[in-house]
């Protein structure tokens, strides 16, 4: 079977699906930093030695992310305004669902990195009086932040691609725009190839930049030395990485 390709009418659709992708990013953008902020006292909450607090945290982390993404969108934005009484926006519902899941995910993440931090470092600030939000601040996040930044950028990649979730409720996202016109034109092949090649332009320079943070850090190891090859090494084809000495 023979198809005709026209890509005449991706010229005719990118202004509208460069405004869905500005869209997308921002979406991407405001529930990244809001989760930043929350996922910290959700993951020292996960540690309290208070059982309420402790176990309200993990209730918290658990149901998201034990539960479908969709399913958390859709009960933002239907259920919600039901148990409110207030309409929220599409856009709104998908930074509050979106944000709730990812905190879930990255209190994880920082968990296990403060759980990381040697104690004595810990027991060092104590000693020069630190207060206890001092030794968080200034010991604790730091340390637990670089350790798993690896795994925060992996969270933030799978974050933008998860925003094509948010068409399903009526945001204007990249997505949702393709999805329009290419049901306008009958042309899905092109649109949907043009929206799956704008994803991929930025997700795979933040995959590569990743890959780039995790060789560093294979190499900074406790000795000093290489550990072995990167995931970047393994990704580009005839790319090779020299042992250090």
């Amino acid at each position: 079977m023979n198809y005709n390709f026209d890509w005449d009418v991706v010229a005719r659709a990118l202004p509208a699906m460069m405004q869905g992708l500005g869209i997308t990013v921002q979406i991407t953008l405001i529930t990244i930093v809001i989760s930043m902020v929350l996922a910290v006292p959700v993951a020292v909450g996960r540690m309290s030695k208070i059982e309420v607090i402790r176990w309200a945290a993990q209730a918290y982390i658990e149901v998201f992310r034990c539960t479908p993404l969709l399913v958390q969108l859709f009960w933002v934005y239907y259920a919600l305004p039901t148990l409110t009484g207030i309409t929220i926006p599409g856009f709104v519902s998908a930074v509050i669902a979106l944000t709730a899941n990812l905190t879930a995910f990255m209190a994880e993440a920082l968990r296990s990195g403060f759980q990381a931090v040697p104690v004595e470092q810990i027991e060092a600030g104590k000693m020069l009086r630190l207060t206890s939000w001092q030794r968080v601040r200034y010991i604790i996040i730091p340390q637990a932040v670089r350790q798993q930044l690896p795994v925060i950028l992996s969270l933030n990649i799978s974050l933008f691609k998860d925003t094509a979730l948010v068409s399903t409720i009526a945001v204007a996202d990249l997505m949702f725009t393709a999805n329009k016109i290419a049901s306008e034109s009958y042309r899905a092949l092109e649109i949907l190839t043009t929206a799956a090649l704008m994803y991929f332009v930025i997700a795979f320079p933040v995959s590569l930049i990743l890959s780039r943070i995790e060789r560093n850090m294979m190499n900074q190891g406790p000795s000093g030395g290489s550990t072995g090859p990167s995931v970047l090494s393994r990704m580009v084809p005839g790319m090779r990485v020299k042992a250090s000495a």
